[in-house]
């Protein structure tokens, strides 16, 4: 079993796996009680059998012949007892993972001509479950968009936290001469929202309602022919036996769900990516390199851009401003959506309770976490706090729950600028307000949607082919990076749209080019001894030139390229040789010899 957590972080930064659970908003659980997945044999009477044995239905998945309730201890007991019960697992939570045309977009081969035809995207639909989709922003389709929202969790056209809007603007952003370019860009690619998700952290959902988000994902293109994607940027740490039936079932019935690997820097499993029925993203860099923060485990499956990815978002940018100066920044999510005005003041490293009875607090990144710099800032009186950066360029995060006052991110350079106003008055911008933003954000939540984008893309032009085909067309083309072949870091490689859209026509792709040929100097050394002195003969072949270079340990000499050479004299010691070509890494194996 497991919990939803968004895989996500903003404008620079890395937003880690989220930290389970107690970093999080807590759950309005009754004491005494849990909640908990109850499967039933059959599902006549499974709720007033729930019911009858003490336990408050929180919701009916019927599909899948499963009841979720909040239980005590007794009622826990008296179900399992239960001989129409097949088992009774914990409903696990599941948190949102939260670091022009973006740099992904033609990394994974979204713009090639082939894929940007007046009718790509067509037939396709992106089922994306997370905290909403702000359909009043500009660069956003408000035409063939559906949705759903859990009850709780508001209108699922709005977005409180700004990741769901973030999702979807890779997916989908118009080509439309302003903001950003998604995936698919000409807005016909169909889609439908699940918003699960709220409150300005984004919080967590239960595994019962990603279970009946993806029902009702599937229900939103039942006998329609539309072929269904389903973006998950979300995970937790435990697996649910009913969770991960029901993702089969879906995959089995024609779907194909994706998932974010999780940003935990660890070889931990986040589900649901963790399970066979979905493809696990994990993020690289605008090199293609792997983020320091993406999972790295056997189920990881595909690879894509997941760090400074820029994409929509339904706020204002956040911003500090002292006199004529304003430099803009990111909200730290979870911090208060409200300004804040007072003296600038420098806080350092904010790692201890200061006097800042209404300042605005400049905080350095580093250290401890950006929850407890603006906790402490908090105690101390602070009305808002700025956290600049301790690496060059700008980054967001995530404060893992929330605070009362506004904190935003800083880039290195605009906090250092920013320092020298200390004294001053200033205001902190952290109200958002709803508006066309844009923002840069790290996180497995970022990759996730350029993998369901481009399969929704890809798919849309081969119809006919099922989605088992399409997810092996998007392995066997992938970018290989790292190990050859599938390895946990990248999985079978970075995700390309054009390469896969070919193969499925039949073109495969070319192949990986040959290793570097192995070494062709051969070395041997021999110790010689002249005068009582000690020495060592160096004789070698292959190496092409007039002259060479060997090495005695870490020092490099130029000799006359005769297949000879006698160093020293040499004292006590161990020494490593090697010979290779002049100027270059093309080397013999290294020989060592002690006296």
């Amino acid at each position: 079993m497991k919990t939803l957590s968004c895989s996500c972080a903003i404008a620079t930064l890395i937003v880690g796996l989220v930290t389970f659970p107690a970093a999080i908003a807590q759950d309005a659980t009754p004491q005494g009680e849990g909640r908990y997945l109850v499967k039933f044999r059959t599902f006549k009477g499974a709720a007033n059998a729930t019911t009858s044995a003490g336990g408050r239905v929180a919701r009916e998945l019927a599909r899948q012949k499963v009841v979720s309730a909040y239980l005590s201890e007794q009622a826990l007991r008296l179900l399992r007892n239960n001989p129409d019960v097949e088992y009774v697992e914990v409903d696990q939570r599941r948190y949102p993972l939260a670091q022009s045309k973006p740099y992904g977009i033609g990394m994974v081969q979204a713009d090639h001509a082939d894929l940007t035809t007046s009718v790509a995207s067509a037939g396709a639909t992106v089922c994306i479950i997370d905290s909403g989709y702000f359909q009043q922003h500009e660069d956003l389709q408000d035409s063939n968009v559906t949705g759903t929202n859990d009850s709780g969790t508001g209108n699922w056209f709005e977005d409180s936290c700004g990741h769901g809007t973030h999702v979807a603007g890779t997916v989908s952003a118009l080509d439309n001469a302003v903001g950003v370019v998604g995936v698919n860009r000409n807005g016909l690619l169909q889609i439908h929202v699940e918003k699960v998700f709220n409150g300005s952290s984004c919080g967590w959902s239960y595994s019962s309602d990603l279970i009946a988000a993806l029902s009702r994902c599937q229900d939103a293109v039942a006998g329609t022919g539309q072929k269904l994607v389903v973006n998950m940027s979300l995970g937790g740490p435990a697996p649910s036996a009913a969770e991960e039936s029901a993702f089969q079932s879906a995959f089995n019935a024609g779907a194909l769900s994706v998932a974010a690997a999780g940003n935990g820097s660890s070889t931990a499993i986040s589900y649901p990516a963790g399970y066979a029925s979905v493809i696990s993203v994990a993020a690289v860099d605008s090199a293609g390199t792997a983020a320091g923060f993406s999972q790295r485990n056997a189920d990881v499956e595909l690879a894509a851009p997941g760090v400074g990815v820029v994409s929509t978002t339904p706020f204002n940018t956040s911003r500090l401003r002292v006199g004529d100066n304003t430099w803009l920044g990111a909200n730290l999510i979870g911090s208060a959506r409200i300004d804040a005005a007072g003296v600038l003041a420098d806080g350092g490293l904010c790692d201890a309770i200061g006097s800042w009875n209404g300042n605005v607090v400049l905080c350095q990144r580093g250290v401890i976490p950006f929850a407890q710099k603006v906790a402490n800032v908090t105690s101390g009186g602070g009305a808002g706090v700025a956290i600049y950066n301790n690496v060059s360029g700008g980054f967001t995060g995530t404060l893992n729950g929330t605070s009362v006052i506004p904190a935003i991110s800083l880039s290195k350079e605009d906090g250092q600028a920013a320092l020298a106003q200390v004294a001053n008055a200033s205001t902190l911008v952290n109200a958002g307000g709803l508006g066309n933003g844009y923002e840069a954000y790290n996180g497995t939540s970022m990759a996730t949607p350029h993998v369901a984008g481009v399969a929704a893309l890809v798919w849309s032009h081969y119809p006919s082919k099922s989605n088992a085909e399409v997810r092996d067309a998007l392995q066997k083309t992938a970018l290989d990076k790292g190990t050859a072949g599938k390895d946990n870091t990248y999985g079978y490689g970075i995700v390309r749209a054009k390469v896969a859209y070919d193969y499925l026509a039949g073109i495969l792709p070319p192949p990986p080019p040959p290793p570097p040929p192995p070494a062709t100097i051969t070395l041997t050394v021999t110790k010689v001894k002249l005068d009582g002195k000690r020495y060592a003969r160096l004789n070698w072949s292959g190496a092409s030139g007039s002259s060479v270079n060997y090495y005695r340990n870490a020092t490099k000499f130029i000799t006359a390229n005769d297949g000879v050479q006698r160093d020293g004299p040499l004292a006590l010691g161990t020494f490593t040789y090697k010979v290779c070509k002049l100027n270059t890494t093309t080397c013999s194996s290294n020989v060592t010899i002690t006296y």
